[in-house]
Formats: structure tokens, C-alpha cells, sequence
């Protein structure tokens, strides 16, 4: 595995059972992103991102084949062992913002420092910094019904990088916005990737991908294309 690797897929394989009959969801798929990266994972409903998102994501586990996180081998991993590096090593974006509605923007953002063990003064001083990088100072005490959504998936994005992860995964991050708020939040994603986060964003959309460095695009159930912004220029 290369030092630079933060996450690798090793013939990932996986399949439901429906009764009598396995259908596939995901058949053999291989790839490596590399710190720094800032990739999109796209295809047509059906092909396969939620499934792979969630492998990634440590939210289930696949039939057969590796994931290895920041170095961190997780095939034999328990649940509580997966839900700790899900805690230290990813951070969540997701396109329904889940965000706590009693919570403020700060309180929201804490969350998984508190999770963490880190102590009230800690999590106040590092909320505040990362409100502010988000442009969203102003909006520290205010509840996410009292926000637009591009704020709410600000808030959302914050929260995500708090613990400092190794990986950020966006899945569908613009898809409850409108055409401006959408460009706000990608051109933020760029910022980040630009300052040095991996970022693995899930979109079904062109537009959104093009955004992004790579694009590895799924049918099927297949990798079926994996294609740097160079290349994609080139052609």
C-alpha cells in the first residue's frame, strides 16, 4: 500500500440476499485514493454508489474483499472497533444536512468531539474556528430552522471536519439546494481539497463531478471508468 494512500479497495464484493436469489450490488471493485485527492463517484440510480459510500464509510460491511483506511486494515474490525474509526477517520456530508433541530449551529458542530471524550472549553474554541472558516460565525447560536439550507450544509461541513478526519465523503452533498447555494458548497469542497483534505464526493450528477479531480464512474455494480481531470480534458 503506498504511504500516501488514504483509502484502498481490494475486489470489494457485495451481495444482498432477496429470498432464494443473491443479487450483486458491488462485483470486484479495486481502487486506491491518494491523500489530497478530491474524487467523484458517479453512475446512473442503481449502479452501486450508496453501496459502495456506506462500504467506505464503515457503515456496513462488504462479502468479500479489503478496505484499508489511513493504514487501518477494518475486515476484521467489530462494530464498536468500525463505529471509533468512523469517528476518528471520516468525516459525513450528507444531502438531508442531519442536523439536530434543538441544537445550535455550535452545539451541532460539537457533537462529535463530545463523542470523542474532548473537553467543553476544546470543543467551544475549535467549533468557533471552523464556523468562521466556513463563513458562518454570525450563525454560531442559531438553530438550523432559523438557516437556509447552504447554510445547514455549512453547518453540516463543519461538523464533518472537526475531529480533523483523514477523509471527507459528500454523498449528494448539493442535492436539497438550489443552483447558487450548490455552488457555494462545491467551491468550499474545492477549498478544502486545495488546503490539502481528501474528499470522496457521490453525486449522480455531471455538473457536481466536474468539481472534482478524478471521476470513477459505476455501472452495474462495475468500476467501469476511472478518469483524472486531465484526462477527461484531453478527450
Amino acid at each position: 500500500m503506498n504511504e500516501n494512500s488514504t483509502i484502498r479497495l481490494e475486489s470489494l464484493k457485495k451481495t444482498y440476499k432477496l429470498g432464494a436469489v443473491d443479487v450483486p450490488a458491488l462485483r470486484e471493485i479495486s481502487f486506491e485514493v491518494f491523500k489530497g485527492e478530491f474524487v467523484s463517484i458517479m453512475g446512473p440510480s442503481g449502479c452501486g454508489k450508496s453501496t459502495l459510500m456506506n462500504m467506505i464509510g464503515c457503515l456496513d460491511k462488504p462479502s468479500s474483499g479489503k478496505i484499508i483506511l489511513d493504514k487501518i486494515d477494518t475486515e476484521n474490525l467489530n462494530d464498536n472497533e468500525l463505529a471509533i474509526v468512523r469517528n476518528r477517520k471520516i468525516g459525513f456530508v450528507f444531502q438531508m444536512f442531519n442536523l439536530l433541530p434543538r441544537l445550535t449551529a455550535l452545539e451541532n458542530i460539537e457533537l462529535p468531539m463530545i463523542y470523542a471524550g474532548k473537553n467543553k472549553i476544546d470543543r467551544e474554541k475549535a467549533s468557533s474556528q471552523i464556523l468562521e472558516a466556513v463563513n458562518l460565525k454570525d450563525r454560531a447560536t442559531h438553530y438550523p430552522r432559523e438557516m437556509s439550507g447552504g447554510q445547514m450544509q455549512r453547518v453540516a461541513i463543519a461538523r464533518a471536519l472537526i475531529n480533523h478526519p483523514a477523509l471527507l465523503l459528500a454523498d449528494e452533498p448539493t442535492g436539497n439546494l438550489d443552483s447558487k447555494s450548490s455552488v457555494e458548497i462545491l467551491k468550499i469542497l474545492q477549498n478544502l481539497n486545495n488546503n490539502g483534505m481528501t474528499i470522496i464526493l457521490v453525486t449522480h450528477e455531471p455538473d457536481i463531478a466536474s468539481y472534482t479531480k478524478r471521476k470513477i464512474i459505476l455501472k452495474d455494480g462495475n468500476l467501469v471508468e476511472d478518469q483524472t481531470l486531465e484526462q477527461v480534458k484531453i478527450q
